[in-house]
């Protein structure tokens, strides 16, 4: 029912404003959000696909093209190594579902789900970039000054703007069934 609904639109709009406040975000708040030693990761794209799983209900979304469009053009944007966040957004949407189908969708379970799902992103993309050397850091530097950082910020994040997302989605389910 995706094709009928006026998610197509919102959706893929919705994208592609979280695609470019993540570059914005981090390029306005540099200073603060990439101060040493700490470095904080805006993750507003994970934030709108894993949100849209849970706030799609019977439109079914396609969020795994989606999101492998979404990380190749993320890829070649901003981090120029092709083929690592269009391999990791999928992954993430597939483990969200996993997740999801054990839990109860709640506000909680939202924000523990999200919470595994930016760790896991978080891991993938540190490994990943030490194993062909771009990061040199040890493990637990990593753990302390970016990966703890970047889990507040994307909380914060979450928690700000699921109200806000949430309506988005019933407004949009509520014309599709008017």
């Amino acid at each position: 029912m995706y094709r009928l609904s006026r998610l197509r639109y919102i959706f893929p709009i919705g994208l592609f404003v979280a695609f470019f406040l993540d570059g914005s975000v981090s390029k306005v708040f540099s200073g603060w959000l990439f101060s040493y030693p700490y470095s904080m990761v805006s993750h507003l794209v994970i934030l709108w696909l894993v949100l849209a799983y849970f706030f799609e209900e019977d439109t079914k979304i396609p969020l795994v093209p989606f999101a492998a469009v979404t990380g190749l053009i993320f890829d070649l944007y901003y981090s120029g190594i092709i083929g690592l966040f269009m391999f990791l957004f999928p992954l993430i949407i597939a483990l969200t579902k996993a997740l999801a189908k054990y839990f109860t969708p709640t506000f909680l379970t939202v924000i523990m789900i999200f919470f595994i799902d930016i760790t896991c992103l978080e891991l993938i993309n540190y490994f990943a970039y030490t194993i062909i050397g771009v990061v040199n850091s040890s493990f637990g530097d990593f753990l302390i000054y970016v990966l703890a950082p970047t889990l507040a910020l994307n909380l914060v994040y979450l928690v700000v703007l699921y109200l806000p997302i949430r309506s988005i989605f019933v407004r949009a389910m509520q014309q599709k069934n008017s």
